[in-house]
């Protein structure tokens, strides 16, 4: 498993699985459909065959693959050999640590960011950072100003494991984001993000047709 996995790394690294290192297998294969391997087989080196004469390199299939597997070999055995000897007991020591503390928060700011960009998008309204008191006493974000009130939003980014504590997290804030409505006039919309892919989302959709009223309310009062 240990010799798969830096096989691999080293190959994904200096792309000698791409497109223009061994062909458009993927299409290639659904090309010839086949049946059994040695079928496949047979398909590919013609296919491949034809691929390097249009590149004007003239050896065989079977030696541009060993090529490949030796280039390989020098990049696992000199030059990541090398990078593995300039590795120090502390670059391991600050690299969990800048892992687990500085990269989780940056990714976690830059969660709230998206969806905070999301949200001003999405209901055309301006959104402003709250002050840090407000954090530290309502725990609140960001807010939204409707006359002279406030709407608090506070986003909380999860994970799919995370869901079904989701009404944890409100009975929890619930008292906070009372003393804020009963102080600022206006609701706290707690806004759950969550990772589709590589994308951010916002998980409860419905707040926005919520904080939507609720910015209505505030305006007919």
């Amino acid at each position: 498993m240990a010799k798969e996995w830096i096989l691999n790394i080293a190959t994904n690294r200096w792309g000698l699985n791409k497109k223009e290192s061994v062909g458009p297998v993927s299409d290639w294969i659904r090309e010839c459909a086949p049946k059994t391997l040695e079928e496949w087989r047979e398909f590919y080196l013609k296919k491949l065959e034809e691929f390097l004469s249009k590149k004007g390199i003239n050896i065989s299939p079977s030696e541009y693959l060993e090529d490949l597997g030796r280039k390989l070999y020098t990049k696992i055995t000199e030059v990541i050999r090398a990078e593995i000897d300039e590795v120090s007991e502390e670059d391991c020591i600050n690299y969990i640590y800048n892992l687990v503390i500085n990269r989780t928060f940056e990714g976690y700011q830059t969660e709230v960011e998206t969806i905070y960009k999301l949200l001003q998008r999405e209901l055309g309204v301006e959104i402003k950072p709250a002050p840090d008191e407000w954090d530290r006493l309502y725990n609140i974000d960001f807010y939204i100003e409707v006359k002279g009130k406030y709407i608090g939003l506070q986003i909380k980014p999860i994970t799919y494991n995370q869901t079904p504590e989701i009404h944890k997290w409100k009975e929890w804030l619930g008292r906070t984001h009372k003393n804020f409505e009963e102080k600022f006039g206006g609701k706290v919309f707690i806004i759950f993000s969550i990772k589709k892919g590589d994308k951010k989302d916002i998980y409860n959709r419905e707040i926005i047709e919520d904080i939507r009223r609720e910015i209505l309310r505030l305006n007919q009062d």
